[in-house]
């Protein structure tokens, strides 16, 4: 058995399988790879890795599997899959993870090619396991499947409390404990036992206010867009391809792109935290429907016809259109009376969490500092934004992430 002093759960044990899979290289790769990529642009602490965030993965999992008075052979494979939830994370998490997901048709939660092969293939055949029911956990399928990635997994419990740590905002401060105590299966389903609306609200509140003072702030969200531009240069070099640099660690990937001509200047700019700047935040009310619903290569287009009008290269604009604001949580099972019920069907704050996702939701045009105003101009003009006044409204200065800024 080996011990680990976690900054979160303290001390964490790690017996059996687990404590061999631990030293796998797709383990210690983890170390390497920081669990919110270019957040840490804006938290300067934010430099956690998903390896801590697997280790605490494993002891919630472990306190769960315990609770629900699980042990034996199940219990092994569950522990073993929480441990290797995330070995499929690219560099820098999920910042580049949708690229990446064109180029090989795969996402993080897609690991049975990694866990058959290697040394975490011999470690879990070595205890009897077979790698596929591993990835299946992982991927969320089965009975126990949604203890590891599910509307109330272990996964969400972990990285909500961790990155608000790490971050040192307050939003993400859950019962853990508690979540943990009222879980249970319910006709197969795993759901929070009676008296619990409250329990599940606040996981669903912690989630809707850590987004966007620290997942979709601006400035992780430009430093992204500018790592996700560049590796997609790197991609265009014939001398790598997206399954290769899926296997990379951040540093890996951030070398590489000083070493190649075509993507230094994006490298350069990273390292030195000269990031573009915003020439357009838009609100979804003023972005037409066939924007939001363009694909890559329409967006593409798009940005060199700004670049065009503002009279600057394709690579000097970024357009950046997040994904429609979601609230995945709220389909949360929980029981009332009873009865097993979804917390959107229960909960009133389900609502009023959608309504501000969509207030807070913003359309991104991204350019260097000096262009900013033409930029900004042109892509109005171009992209049939209905912006009344400047491209982007005031914003106060001074302040890294304020709620009000996204009000």
């Amino acid at each position: 058995m080996s011990t680990i002093k976690d900054s979160v759960h303290d001390h964490i044990e790690v017996t059996g399988v687990a404590e061999e899979l631990l030293d796998t290289p797709a383990m210690q790769r983890l170390r390497r790879v920081r669990q919110l990529g270019t957040v840490s642009l804006v938290y300067p602490s934010a430099n956690h890795t998903r390896f801590e965030h697997s280790l605490g993965v494993y002891h919630l999992a472990s306190e769960a599997l315990d609770h629900l008075g699980v042990a034996g052979r199940t219990a092994t494979r569950v522990r073993a899959a929480a441990l290797l939830h995330d070995v499929g994370h690219p560099p820098f998490s999920h910042n580049v993870e949708e690229l990446l997901h064109r180029h090989t048709g795969k996402y993080h939660d897609d690991v049975a090619d990694l866990l058959a092969s290697g040394r975490v293939g011999a470690v879990l055949r070595d205890h009897d396991i077979d790698p596929d029911d591993i990835a299946e956990l992982v991927a969320g399928k089965g009975r126990y499947g949604q203890l590891v990635s599910g509307e109330l997994d272990v996964d969400r419990m972990d990285y909500l409390v961790r990155d608000a740590h790490h971050t040192g905002v307050p939003y993400g401060t859950i019962d853990h404990g508690r979540l943990i105590r009222e879980l249970a299966f319910v006709d197969g389903e795993l759901v929070l036992a009676e008296g619990n609306v409250q329990t599940a609200e606040s996981l669903l509140l912690a989630r809707a206010l850590m987004n966007p003072t620290v997942y979709q702030h601006h400035v992780a969200r430009i430093g992204k867009a500018m790592l996700r531009r560049a590796t997609e240069r790197l991609l265009d070099e014939d001398e790598y391809d997206a399954a290769t640099i899926r296997r990379w660690d951040d540093a890996d990937l951030l070398v590489t792109l000083r070493r190649t001509d075509a993507t230094v200047d994006f490298a350069d700019r990273l390292s030195t935290r000269d990031l573009f700047k915003r020439a357009v935040w838009a609100e979804l009310p003023d972005v037409p429907e066939a924007l939001l619903d363009a694909d890559h290569e329409r967006i593409r287009a798009l940005e060199a016809d700004v670049a065009a009008a503002a009279d600057l290269d394709a690579d000097s604009v970024v357009v950046d259109v997040p994904p429609p604001p979601e609230i995945r949580e709220s389909s949360s099972r929980v029981v009332v009376n009873g009865e097993i019920r979804r917390l959107d069907r229960q909960s009133p704050l389900v609502s009023a969490l959608r309504v501000a996702g969509r207030n807070q939701w913003r359309f991104g045009v991204y350019a260097p500092a000096g262009a900013v105003d033409r930029v900004g101009r042109a892509a109005v003009r171009t992209l049939g934004l209905d912006v009344d006044g400047a491209p982007i409204s005031e914003v106060r200065g001074g302040l890294d992430a304020t709620l009000d800024e996204f009000g």
